[in-house]
């Protein structure tokens, strides 16, 4: 029987410039996928809290809880794409079935049965909506793995990167005007969300499948041989690009929601339009077309002087939008809307420098592993930007809700300068310092090229210099010391190890038990503050619920499974203890790592795992 891959056509060489096909095909599906995400943020509440009647409160700790849930299944899914090994390659299989449910999901979510009560309502919105990001998260780490892996050329990653963005933009436009038209159409709140939801989820689907035929992966990078998945996780933390890029993007997160989410409240409350479902289709509309407008400018930008520059100067934009909306009132539809096209541009840089500039730290990260670790990469990206960002999706309404917010009437003078906040200014504090973090990401085009040259270069068997860190670093089999012993030593610390080397496996049981329990303590106490916050269903939970779901998550849940994978590693080292000499090895070895030191000479090339 023949392979269905290769009927498709051949995946291009890494090295070459990508023909225009495979890019709209990559990046086409997101044009469906962003119409998809962006009203979970912006409509949903809107609906379930003015339409179906659900306390908004309780949509807030809905959404809290099922945000958390999602969150946790990035890295897992990440780990599984890249470790997955079959005749169509580690990420389309996942697309092939992820997809689809997806659209399921999306349809069921914003097709809730009339006749449900408000409790009912909070049932049927928690399902699916836990549903749909369990879909999504199938799919999409697995496309956002196989982005970096097309190409590895500096310039064209931001040409296949801004191509999928603009259609990111597309689908946020459509998202923003569609469904008031839908609904003004129809003549029915729930209707033109539905109309909208089958339309979309269709779309979703047929673009997907065009990506699946259009496609083929590269069947060399499926050859080598999977890390583990706590040892890749403190590997990728030891990538000090990638850890730059990253802080920036979670201090972003952390109010990167709050301006879709609260969009219709600010128009409804502090712009007070008469016709607020118009006004805030051209809100959006006017904010993405701005961000879309500017895309070949900070194409042109980052090609002229650099990713990194180009990434920092999006910030300015941000700030002076933020800052100008805080003073708005009602009535100032222009001020508002030249604001709104200032503040666009940042979005639209964002979207499509990060995951450029992440690909590039993927490439520094197979200078030192060899591994090809697209999904797990961005699996641990979604992870932590998507708690980071939970707080934005949830706490704001709960604060609104505990100052007083009441559904459909003028709200008060306390409600509606927390919007102003909330809304104007953070967003603005955040890309500050997002600027000034950003200012250390360390891969310039030079860098990323000696970054190509290196890995060709262990490929052959040579050394290659490290750009970043300046060490001289063999190729990874030649390094001194078992490959698979070196990753698996990786499940603890370097402090644990010294203490196994210094008082034996005694304290890395105390230090990883104390660890689960700490873990498992913490996620029970936080539950329980949850539980107890909600008296019934019907009463509005509070704002220390929505923080107490995402505490339980992050701090609890999240590094209970961490720790509980050490543990079974731990087992396994007391059944075959390794020789303290070699753990000393890998302990200096990672220590020079994360030295700074310039390279040594090719006579005292240091020992690395």
């Amino acid at each position: 029987m023949s392979d269905p891959a290769s009927e498709r056509p051949a995946a291009p060489s890494a090295f070459q410039r990508l023909p225009l096909r495979i890019i709209v095909a990559y990046g086409a599906p997101s044009v469906a996928g962003a119409a998809m995400v962006i009203p979970l943020n912006i409509h949903l509440p809107d609906f379930y809290a003015n339409t179906v009647l659900v306390p908004l409160g309780l949509i807030a700790l809905v959404t809290a809880l099922a945000r958390s849930f999602d969150a946790l299944t990035d890295p897992l899914m990440g780990w599984i794409s890249d470790r997955t090994r079959t005749r169509w390659g580690r990420r389309l299989p996942y697309i092939a079935v992820g997809a689809p449910l997806t659209a399921v999901a999306f349809v069921s979510l914003f097709s809730p049965p009339v006749w449900l009560d408000a409790s009912e309502a909070a049932t049927w919105l928690a399902l699916w909506y836990t549903a749909y990001f369990l879909f999504h998260t199938v799919y999409v780490i697995p496309h956002y793995g196989l982005g970096p892996e097309l190409t590895f050329e500096f310039d064209d990653r931001n040409r296949l990167f801004v191509w999928r963005e603009a259609f990111v933009i597309f689908g946020i436009m459509a998202a923003a005007v569609v469904p008031p038209l839908l609904i003004k159409s129809s003549g029915n709140v729930r209707d033109g969300y539905f109309g909208f939801a089958a339309i979309f989820a269709t779309l979703l689907v047929l673009l997907f499948a065009n990506l699946l035929f259009q496609v083929r992966e590269h069947p060399e990078f499926s050859q080598r041989e999977p890390n583990p998945l706590v040892p890749g996780v403190r590997r990728m933390w030891r990538n000090r690009a990638f850890r730059v890029l990253l802080c920036v993007y979670m201090v972003g997160s952390l109010t990167g929601q709050i301006p879709s989410l609260l969009m219709p409240f600010f128009t409804r409350y502090v712009i007070r339009p008469e016709d607020p479902d118009k006004w805030i289709g051209i809100f959006l509309g006017t904010f993405m077309l701005s961000a879309l407008l500017a895309l070949p400018f900070w194409l042109w930008l980052a090609h002229r002087y650099g990713k990194r520059e180009a990434w920092l100067a999006s910030y300015v934009p941000a700030v002076i939008a933020g800052v100008g909306l805080f003073f708005v009132g009602e009535g100032d539809y222009w001020t508002t809307l030249i604001l709104l096209a200032i503040g666009g541009p940042n979005l639209s840089a964002g979207l499509f420098l990060g995951p450029s500039m992440q690909a590039d730290t993927i490439d520094y990260d197979e200078l030192h592993t060899a591994k090809r670790r697209e999904a797990q990469y961005g699996g641990v990206w979604n992870i932590l930007t998507k708690f980071a960002a939970i707080p934005s999706s949830s706490v704001p309404l709960a604060v609104l809700a505990s100052l007083g917010y009441v559904p459909n009437v003028a709200q008060s003078e306390t409600v509606t300068f927390a919007l102003r906040v909330i809304f104007c200014l953070l967003p603005a504090m955040t890309a500050v310092v997002a600027f000034g973090v950003g200012l250390y990401y360390p891969i310039t085009r030079e860098a990323h090229r000696q970054i190509l040259d290196g890995i060709e270069r262990h490929k052959r068997g040579e050394p290659a210099v490290d750009p970043v860190t300046g060490w001289l670093l063999p190729p990874p089999r030649q390094r001194g010391l078992d490959e698979r012993t070196g990753w698996f030593l990786d499940h603890f610390s370097l402090g644990e190890l010294r203490s196994y080397v210094e008082r034996g496996i005694g304290p890395l049981w105390i230090r990883c038990c104390a660890c689960v329990g700490l873990s498992l303590l913490v996620m029970l106490v936080a539950g329980a503050t949850a539980l107890h916050s909600v008296r019934d269903v019907l009463s509005d939970p509070g704002v220390l619920a929505s923080l107490s779901i995402v505490v339980a998550g992050f701090f609890g849940f999240t590094p209970l499974c961490f720790h509980a994978v050490r543990l079974a590693a731990l087992r396994q080292l007391a059944a075959s203890p390794i020789d303290p000499a070699i753990v000393k090895a890998h302990i200096a070895s990672t220590e020079e790592l994360l030295g700074s030191s310039p390279a040594p000479s090719a006579a005292s090339v240091p020992l690395r795992v």
